[in-house]
C-alpha cells in the first residue's frame, strides 16, 4: 500500500510538472515579450494603445462566453423542470394497514406446499382477570394519617424496618 501511495505521489508531482510545462510553453507562444527600451513616448503611447484595444477584446470574448454560459445553465434548468412536469404529478396512495394471519402469509409465501397450520394463541396459558384483582386487597384509607406517621425520624425508622423485613424472613 505504501509503494502504491509513493508511486501515485510521483506520477502526481510529474503531472505537475508537465502542466507547468505545457502552460510556460502556450504562454511563450501567445505573448510576446515586451521590449520598452528605447522607444520614445508618442511610440509608448502607440504600444499602450494596442495593448488596451487587445485588453478589451479579450475582456468582450470572455463575457460573451460568460453570457452564453449563463444562458446555457438557465436552458438546462428549464428542461430539466419540464421533464419532471411531463413525467406527471404522481401521487402515492396512502397504504392500508392489513391484518394476515400467520397462516394466511405462509400460504401466500409458500403456496401449496404449506399444509402445517400455526395456531400461535391456542398454546398460550389463559389468565383470569378477575383471579388478578381478588388477590390484592386494596386499602383505601385517610392519606393524611400516612403522612402523619411517616413525617419525622420514627416514620424513616418504620420504611428502613419495612423494606428489611421481607428480605429478612
Amino acid at each position: 500500500q505504501s509503494l502504491m501511495l509513493a508511486k501515485a505521489k510521483e506520477e502526481w508531482d510529474q503531472e505537475i510538472v508537465e502542466k507547468q510545462a505545457e502552460k510556460e510553453r502556450y504562454l511563450s507562444e501567445r505573448v510576446t515579450p515586451l521590449h520598452t527600451s528605447g522607444l520614445s513616448l508618442s511610440q509608448l503611447q502607440d504600444l499602450c494603445r494596442e495593448l488596451h484595444e487587445k485588453v478589451e477584446i479579450v475582456d468582450e470574448e470572455r463575457y460573451d462566453i460568460e453570457a452564453k454560459c449563463n444562458h446555457n445553465t438557465r436552458e438546462i434548468k428549464d428542461l430539466k423542470i419540464k421533464v419532471l412536469d411531463l413525467r406527471g404529478k404522481f401521487k402515492r396512495p396512502p397504504l392500508r394497514r392489513v391484518r394476515v394471519s400467520a397462516d394466511a402469509m405462509l400460504r401466500a409465501l409458500l403456496g401449496s406446499k404449506h399444509k402445517v397450520s400455526m395456531d400461535l394463541r391456542a398454546n398460550l396459558k389463559s389468565v383470569k382477570k378477575e383471579d388478578t384483582e381478588k388477590e390484592r386487597p386494596v386499602e383505601v384509607g385517610d392519606w393524611r394519617k400516612n403522612v402523619e406517621a411517616m413525617s419525622g425520624m420514627e416514620g424513616r425508622k418504620k420504611m428502613f424496618d419495612a423494606a428489611k423485613s421481607p428480605t429478612g424472613q
